[in-house]
């Protein structure tokens, strides 16, 4: 009985301990979870206004371009410049073979001083009645048409030497010396790019609101291409805004996109490189001119939504320091943003990326200022998923 007894104190004890020792792993286990802190990158929700900004791929070109050519055909003789080179106004770019052009001017030359010593003498005689007044008018016309003659040789001459029309930069070079070129062939492509052009394509439902806010009938007539803040920004500088001046606007939409080309300018920047060719971003801020109430745009890489495009976006209680998931109605995608129509309040930070991988309570720290969120030009595409949010097992 001693042994009986004995026995099953020590399973019991054994069990005890062994139910002691799960359950306070478990505990143990449960508490780290709880205290799991994990880093977030946010963005502060902007005052509806800020729906008003737009953004937009832009192009650069410049201002005054022009591709010169030779007037008349003939051998490259001399080629001044090379790619990169600033040529000033009336700076000789290129000159052809003068040779042919100057006979030409020696034969019309002496054709013209024959019509003319014959012509001058017919003045006379026509006085005294020694030639009719019908041969004085077929002398008076081969003068004419002489001296026409040898002012078109000396013109084209002249067209021997291609010079430059306007101070600038040789963009690109398309001969080489001692080419035969024909008239009109492009022999350089010449810029000025101390003012630089920016172009954009804005969309037609953007036009159509600003005619609707301005009540105005036409593109024509609105004054927002004018008076609109636009700025332009560079990867190279993307802290540093430009502002562009309005220049000209289509008026007839492309027929594939449906865009108008806006066409802004800007004085050639003096602390970075910018030539024609690049690419810019375009920021323009349509505030009073779109209403915008009740409207917020966040990066798409902020909101989760599944197939009946119900979305999701994670907010930080920033008193608990926790996620808490807010169900919001999405409206259209505009390049990387993403239009939210209810469920937010201005002022609230939202949680834009990595979040996917969240959960109700998770505890989170915010990244410096250097890597939180300010635009939303390079986020992500937003992620899609197939069933609603759940809560994970913390058992």
């Amino acid at each position: 009985m001693k042994i009986f007894h004995s026995s099953s104190l020590f399973i019991v004890t054994a069990t005890l301990l062994t139910f002691g020792m799960t359950s306070g792993c478990s505990k143990k286990q449960e508490v780290e979870k709880v205290e799991e802190i994990r880093p977030v990158k946010t963005i502060v929700v902007k005052a509806p206004d800020a729906g008003g900004i737009r953004n937009f791929p832009g192009r650069i070109d410049a201002n005054k371009k022009a591709e010169l050519a030779f007037r008349v055909s003939g051998k490259v003789q001399e080629l001044f410049v090379k790619e990169g080179d600033k040529v000033n106004q009336g700076d000789i770019i290129a000159k052809l073979d003068p040779t042919d052009f100057q006979i030409s001017v020696n034969d019309k030359k002496a054709i013209y001083t024959r019509a003319t010593n014959d012509y001058n003498r017919s003045k006379e005689l026509v006085k005294e009645g020694h030639i009719s007044k019908m041969d004085f008018d077929k002398l008076e016309s081969n003068f004419l048409s002489a001296k026409a003659e040898l002012n078109l040789a000396k013109q084209q001459l002249a067209y021997t030497e291609l010079k430059a029309p306007f101070d600038g930069t040789v963009a690109r070079r398309y001969i080489q010396n001692f080419e035969e070129v024909q008239a009109k062939q492009e022999i350089i492509s010449l810029n000025d790019n101390d003012i630089l052009e920016v172009k954009f394509d804005m969309p037609e439902n953007l036009i159509l609101s600003i005619q609707r806010v301005e009540g105005i009938d036409d593109v024509e007539n609105s004054q927002a291409k004018h008076n609109v803040p636009v700025v332009a920004m560079f990867n190279s500088r993307r802290e540093t805004e430009y502002s562009l001046t309005f220049k000209e606007m289509s008026t007839k939409a492309d027929a594939s996109t449906q865009t108008f080309s806006m066409t802004y300018t800007m004085p050639k920047p003096v602390d970075m490189v910018v030539l024609p060719g690049m690419t810019t971003m375009v920021r323009i801020d349509l505030s009073k001119y779109m209403d915008v109430d009740n409207v917020f745009y966040l990066p798409v890489s902020a909101v989760v939504a599944d197939v009946a495009l119900q979305g999701t976006v994670w907010i930080v209680n920033q008193e608990t320091m926790q996620v808490e998931p807010v169900s919001v109605k999405v409206g259209t995608m505009r390049g990387n943003s993403i239009e939210i129509k209810e469920g937010l309040d201005a002022g609230q930070r939202v949680v834009v990326a990595g979040v996917p991988f969240l959960y109700k309570g998770l505890k989170v720290t915010l990244m410096s200022d250097e890597e939180q969120a300010t635009d939303n030009i390079m986020h992500d595409q937003p992620v899609m998923k197939q069933a609603p949010i759940t809560t994970p097992d913390k058992g």
